[in-house]
């Protein structure tokens, strides 16, 4: 019951941070638009289509992309790696999703990731280092991991949230572009509120932040999840519990690891060591003690 009832609340925090994420990305282009025009209603009604413009665009390429920035190598056939194959296809099976495509990355450095659109589009890919460090079992446990990721959709929301993030970026940098140019012209509207002119000057100025620190929290969040998933796919969190325990004492960072990738592997591949806000992946510590509490 207390893996259920984990697995529950994870879902329900999700569905509040990632509503929290779109609101704030429709307050990101009303702020733009006001503080360059002095009407809110224009930013609304552009963002939402220029949002789901060009998330459209980076999900419906989203594997191919990421597996480009990770120089991850596709296996496909049995022969090339009989043990990954064969465990990828177990750990699918009983999560009951189509098989995903299984890429290798040559980095020493042991971790793994999952990616796609949706479970008949996903892909895992995992380091030679997490190959060759960890036991049969442990490599189970990671796999399932990555397995349940795909099984609870988190590659479609973590593909999304990071499409998002983009959106925020581009936005904030054409509405500073806009607002230095019309500075420049003199073009200003004498009728706009100051306290709202402030409110969204600051918006406009840490929406990137802001919408970084979200993603991280999606993050984090989504690995507690998988966590309790792959334990329950495996039933076995122990082996889940040492893995992560290998890895995160490996302080060597996968060199193949990009930055935007740096949320969807199973333990942070750049070895930042920070915590708290600033953080793609929770405290290892905790997962570790959660899994053994299972």
């Amino acid at each position: 019951m207390l893996l259920y009832e984990q697995i529950r609340k994870n879902k329900v925090k999700t569905v509040f941070i990632v509503t929290g994420f779109v609101l704030f990305v429709l307050l990101v282009g009303a702020a733009i638009s006001y503080v360059n025009y002095g009407d809110a209603i224009p930013g609304l009604i552009f963002t939402p289509v220029f949002s789901l413009f060009y998330v459209g665009i980076v999900i419906m390429s989203s594997t191919n992309i990421v597996m480009k920035m990770n120089r991850a190598q596709e296996i496909t056939s049995v022969d090339q790696q009989r043990f990954l194959w064969h465990t990828v296809e177990n750990m699918a099976m009983v999560a009951r999703v189509p098989m995903p495509r299984i890429f290798i990355i040559n980095d020493p450095s042991p971790n793994a990731f999952a990616t796609g659109l949706k479970p008949e589009k996903a892909a895992v890919a995992v380091t030679t280092g997490l190959l060759e460090r960890l036991s049969r079992e442990e490599i189970e446990g990671v796999i399932a991991h990555e397995v349940s990721h795909i099984k609870n959709y988190d590659v479609r929301l973590s593909t999304v949230t990071l499409a998002l993030v983009s959106v925020i970026a581009i936005m904030s940098d054409i509405g500073s572009r806009m607002l230095f140019f019309r500075s420049i012209g003199g073009k200003r509207d004498q009728n706009q509120n100051p306290i709202f002119m402030i409110v969204g000057l600051v918006l406009l100025i840490l929406a990137p932040l802001i919408a970084m620190l979200i993603n991280m929290a999606i993050s984090r969040n989504r690995e507690f999840l998988a966590d309790a998933s792959g334990a329950e796919l495996t039933r076995n969190p122990d082996a889940l519990a040492s893995a992560l325990e290998k890895i995160a004492n490996v302080e060597t960072p996968v060199k193949q690891a990009s930055g935007a990738s740096a949320p969807l592997y199973f333990s942070d591949p750049l070895k930042k060591k920070v915590s708290g806000l600033f953080s793609t992946h929770p405290d290892p510590v905790e997962r570790i003690s959660r899994l053994r509490q299972m």
